[in-house]
């Protein structure tokens, strides 16, 4: 009964959270487009689906995914084998990206833009052991208590100077694939990983020092993927490559794929495809559960329900989002471009990144758990207006880039330099967090619209390559937030010193 309750809650705060979206999408039909959309009632059954999706999900995360993130690094701090964490580390790292759709998505995209030149496979193994090591030095800074900041100070410095020398064809699509490794079922299980860490070794803090992981598994492969970029452009030879169909555009699929003619076996294969994705960490986690720490799963009915909420709540997520958010979101994006008057686009690009962002269900569990973490100092939904912010403010300048037609080096490095700034001026105990919530911005519900939005651009505009032009708003979407949040920490810290002088 008390679970059920505890879900209803859940639920109404899930519709709570969509509501920015619904604004949105309303206001710009109605007072901008002037006109009922086609499929209106199909919309608001997608929202519905979407809200039961978002509820199913974090009920999930609660009861599967944060408790065996948390017992794993428990038992590995009680071990006191560093080896054991790191090999842990790197497993879940790899395992977590390797089968991500969105990065096979954006291999294959670099495979056709570099004309054969980056091989789809390659890149995606690439990014997977960028990510499986980083998670695996992010493991040792938290053992050794070494604070975030140097790590992404010498990391980005390192991004800024990559970015100057790498071909314009793989910049965007570099930036994007450190993106899309922070999904929504991988930002959660890292960053219990993390945080279970700190709590379990006396001297750490979680805020401090729990928080990171996400952080570097972003940064990472930005710098691998265009070092990879420079050496086959340096080196390599160009080649007929035949598209496979996979593109990181969410309209382009049907909702769900009938298969043998039925559309409830299409919608079986489809969460067995889903279940398939997460396969890789569960194997992760059962090998080092039974094998290493030779321990049964504690509540292990509670965890693995908790797996099942999360993989059908993120399907119907999913099917919600196609059915009633994405073939308005395009139509829109479509009609405003046509108008005389660009402010409309500018706008909607401000008002459908605040609305995603707030919605991200990934950002609503970090900030929950930022909350925890900090012990009052935090408040969880100044966090999420914070993140949403930002990432209205970096897809508004990045739609602009597209709209000029300006090359996205320029604009990737001084964000960066930015970010290193106010790295060096952040109060130390909101560096980690500032990282990690920019990377749970380039979730499940952000990274589809704000892709669709950046095609959609690049085709209509004229003089644009939609393979180049259209990709790169994901690293916008991520590096605001990190600077909204930053200087935000620094004012309360500025405002914080000024009432101890006046008392």
């Amino acid at each position: 009964m008390n679970q059920l309750r505890e879900f209803y809650g859940i639920l109404k705060h899930a519709f709570r959270n969509l509501l920015p979206i619904i604004a949105v999408v309303a206001f710009f039909q109605f007072a901008v487009m002037q006109q009922i959309p086609d499929g209106l009632w199909p919309m608001v059954f997608g929202l519905l689906v979407v809200v039961l999706g978002v509820a199913l999900f974090l009920q999930g995360l609660e009861l599967g995914i944060f408790p065996i993130g948390k017992n794993l690094s428990n038992e590995f701090a009680k071990k006191g084998s560093l080896s054991l964490l790191m090999i842990f580390g790197f497993c879940l790292g790899f395992a977590a990206v390797v089968a991500e759709p969105a990065l096979i998505a954006v291999a294959s995209q670099a495979e056709i833009i570099s004309e054969g030149r980056v091989n789809a496979l390659t890149l995606r193994l690439l990014v997977a052991a960028s990510v499986g090591a980083v998670v695996a030095l992010g493991v040792l800074r938290i053992i050794f208590g070494h604070s975030l900041h140097w790590y992404m100070i010498i990391g980005y410095v390192a991004v800024v100077l990559v970015t100057f020398f790498a071909p314009e064809e793989i910049v965007g699509l570099a930036y994007d694939s450190g993106g899309v490794t922070t999904n929504i079922v991988t930002v959660p299980l890292i960053a219990a990983l993390g945080i279970g860490l700190a709590v379990s070794l006396r001297g750490r803090n979680a805020l401090t020092h729990g928080f990171g992981l996400v952080a570097l598994a972003v940064m990472v492969p930005m710098i691998s993927v265009q070092i990879y970029g420079i050496l086959v452009y340096s080196f390599g030879e160009a080649a007929e490559v035949v598209p496979n169909g996979l593109v990181v555009d969410p309209g382009v699929d049907e909702v769900v794929s009938p298969t043998a003619g039925s559309l409830l076996l299409g919608m079986l294969t489809d969460l067995l495809a889903m279940f398939r994705d997460v396969l890789p960490i569960i194997a992760v986690v059962l090998v080092f559960q039974y094998l290493v720490i030779r321990k049964a799963v504690a509540h292990v009915h509670k965890v693995a329900a908790g797996f099942v909420l999360v993989i059908v709540g993120l399907y119907a997520f999913v099917v919600g989002l196609k059915l009633g958010l994405f073939p308005i979101g395009q139509s829109m994006a479509e009609q405003l471009i046509t108008l005389d008057r660009v402010v409309f686009v500018y706008l909607f690009a401000f008002s459908i990144g605040f609305a995603t962002t707030m919605a991200e269900p990934a950002l609503i569990a970090i900030g929950h758990k930022a909350e925890e973490a900090a012990k009052g100092r935090l408040n969880g939904n100044v966090i999420r207006i914070l993140v949403a912010l930002g990432v209205a403010i970096g897809i508004t300048i990045g739609v602009h880039r597209i709209i000029t037609g300006d090359s996205i080096h320029y604009y990737i490095m001084a964000g960066y330099t930015l970010v290193i700034i106010l790295t060096w001026l952040s109060p130390r105990y909101i560096v980690a967090l500032a990282f990690d919530l920019g990377g749970v911005t380039t979730s499940e519900v952000t990274v589809p619209l704000v892709t669709a939005l950046g095609i959609g651009l690049a085709t209509h505009i004229e003089g644009r390559n939609v393979l180049i032009d259209g990709f790169g708003l994901i690293a916008f979407a991520s590096i605001f937030p990190i600077v909204t949040v930053m200087l935000y920490a620094i004012a309360a810290d500025v405002a914080a010193r000024t009432r101890g002088v006046e008392t």
